[in-house]
């Protein structure tokens, strides 16, 4: 089959492969008709993410028909799924608890040394991210096995376009867990640092739960300009001083709640950002945590801060004095997408959640190279790039 491989920093490459087998009775294989470029495969792509290997097939959000079962699946054949990018069992202590992105289950016992070596324990396992989250083939290919099929599959309605329900894989419930993690109440001020996809979904989700404003914070017009289409006030950083705008638009008190949706490659001509660019690139530190610090510093005393954007290892100048004497609450983590999948698919096919304003660009797999690079460089104009194996160039 075709797959798109990962070689090094900026290098991937469509491959042929070899066809993915079943080899465990829960165990499914699809056949993939619709598969997305995260923000977060950026990081596998600019190499900030460790424990990748050359020939590795990336890709975490994806959708197909079900073509091969095992035994103890509950899927059959034909159906369509989204497949959640965490791999969990459904049987364990966490899973128990709806926390189905810290199974220990879904992680291969061969790759748990390097979670624990890293994090202090194992997460769950994640489609096409890395060996230190089990090594998994991802979706951005023709074919790709799904462990725990019987646990993490929904089956989509026939008649439903996979651009309604494509993003259930990842940021739609990722937008919304930060949302969600952050017990946003009726009159709340809610900002968002970044309005890539998750940030974007995340203001979606702050009006649904309540929010009386949100503010959306980015560099990008077209970004900023679909956020304020769900009637977010924004804040263009190269142009306004964050901090200061935020204490402006809020009476000096600060937003109840932050949301970080951008993570550890933060942009921004910033003196702790340029000081972490430095660290970063002398392998002095790993992630650029700007976004993270602002928003402890900005959120007012006693709220609360969502974290949903991704890190991958030690940060500095770390305001912890701020987020003590504030009283803050702190809550983050990889998404519990099977936990949030049924009601948010209710609530897509009942249209009171949109995702189809996201997609900005379709390509064949075959040109998922380029999309890399598009996303990478074009993020004013590109705002979400769907691959479709089998599609004409």
């Amino acid at each position: 089959m075709r797959a798109l491989t990962w070689h090094g920093k900026h290098d991937v490459r469509v491959d042929t492969v070899d066809d993915p087998e079943i080899v465990n009775p829960r165990d499914a294989i699809i056949k993939i008709t619709s598969t997305a470029i995260c923000g977060s495969d950026l990081h596998l792509y600019d190499g900030y993410i460790p424990t990748m290997q050359a020939g590795d097939i990336l890709g975490h959000e994806f959708m197909g028909e079900v073509v091969e079962t095992g035994a103890q699946s509950t899927l059959k054949k034909g159906q369509r799924v989204v497949v959640p990018f965490t791999i969990a069992c459904g049987s364990c202590y966490h899973c128990g608890k709806h926390q189905f992105s810290a199974c220990p289950n879904g992680l291969p016992a061969d790759n748990q040394d390097i979670a624990q070596t890293l994090y202090g324990q194992e997460m769950s396992g994640l489609f096409g991210y890395s060996h230190m989250t089990g090594g998994y083939a991802g979706g951005q290919a023709e074919y790709v096995r799904v462990p725990f099929s019987d646990v993490g599959p929904i089956v989509i309605p026939d008649g439903i376009d996979d651009d309604k329900v494509l993003f259930l894989s990842d940021i739609l419930p990722t937008g919304w867990q930060a949302a969600d993690q952050a017990d946003i109440e009726p009159g709340d001020t809610v900002a968002v640092w970044g309005c890539g996809p998750v940030g974007l979904f995340a203001v979606q989700s702050a009006f649904l739960m309540g929010a009386e404003r949100v503010i959306a914070i980015d560099h990008f017009p077209r970004r900023l300009e679909l956020a304020a289409k769900f009637g977010a006030e924004t804040i263009n950083f190269e142009e306004s001083a964050v901090y200061e705008a935020l204490m402006e638009m809020t009476g000096g008190i600060g937003p109840d709640v932050c949301i970080d949706a951008v993570g550890l490659e933060a942009h921004g001509l910033f003196v702790d950002n340029v000081v972490d660019q430095i660290k970063a690139s002398t392998f002095l530190a790993t992630d650029r945590p700007h976004s993270i610090r602002q928003a402890i510093l900005a959120c007012r005393k006693g709220g609360r801060v969502s974290m949903p954007a991704v890190y991958g290892g030690f940060v500095d100048k770390f305001p912890l004095g701020a987020f003590m004497e504030k009283g803050l609450t702190l809550r983050t983590g990889q998404t519990h997408v099977q936990h949030y999948m049924p009601g948010l698919l209710t609530a897509i096919l009942e249209e009171k959640i949109d995702t189809t304003f996201l997609i900005s660009h379709r390509m064949p797999l075959e040109q998922a190279a380029e999309g890399y690079r598009m996303f990478h460089d074009e993020q004013n104009t590109v705002t979400k790039i769907v691959l479709k194996p089998g599609m004409a160039a």
